[in-house]
């Protein structure tokens, strides 16, 4: 079982704007984020794991670096928990699953156990009605068989992780799933992965577009 990361008290309690040292070996006085930023990108971004497009999880990195002057952490020390087994196989049923409706796994982070584990399985959900399911203030994984009707008829049925990170979140906790995420869609074994940061993003309309990209 891996350990969780240690985090700062700096990044526990949100206090991003904290001026950082100055020293020779650090970049310019131009504000925490912008530090952050030239931090992550500085460092090749394979050894980063990507949460999304915006960096989110690589400015956190970068926030973390600036402050403790620490080189920035490899992907695998932000690999902070585990799957539970039992969870594992199941997401490989649901994998191949011969129904037609939607149908929705939402997990959870064990924090006592340090472990990614089932919280909800719902049958005959839509978008809508998943949305309503998720927690506004503390991050969730979701995986959804979405009945997907192509605009020429065709009709699939993609599975797609989606990873609910809402602003407002305690930053240790966000953290903690960030770090956990690529393991655990690496064991879903799913390509489709897309983030919201707000519930109110979690909309059919949302869906249908990224789904898009991937005819």
């Amino acid at each position: 079982m891996r350990q969780p990361v240690a985090v700062p008290h700096w990044l526990q309690t949100g206090d991003w704007q904290r001026p950082a040292p100055t020293t020779s070996s650090r970049l310019p006085s131009v504000g925490v984020v912008s530090r952050a930023r030239a931090c992550t990108h500085a460092q090749p971004t394979s050894s980063h794991p990507t949460l999304d497009s915006g960096g989110t999880l690589e400015l956190l990195i970068g926030l973390w670096s600036c402050h403790s002057g620490a080189p920035c952490p490899t992907s695998d020390s932000l690999v902070v928990c585990d799957v539970d087994p039992m969870l594992t196989e199941m997401l490989r049923k649901f994998r191949f699953r011969k129904e037609t409706n939607n149908a929705a796994i939402l997990m959870k982070i064990d924090k006592e156990r340090q472990l990614v584990v089932l919280e909800e399985e719902l049958q005959d959900v839509s978008p809508e009605e998943l949305r309503s399911e998720l927690p506004e203030r503390q991050p969730r994984f979701v995986v959804y068989s979405y009945k997907y009707v192509h605009d020429d008829g065709r009709i699939s049925y993609p599975l797609c992780f989606i990873f609910s990170s809402p602003a407002g979140c305690k930053p240790e906790q966000q953290m903690m799933y960030a770090g956990s995420k690529n393991r655990l869609v690496q064991a879903a074994e799913l390509t489709k992965v897309f983030e919201i940061r707000t519930t109110e993003d979690l909309t059919e309309e949302w869906l249908r577009e990224r789904l898009a990209f991937f005819r």
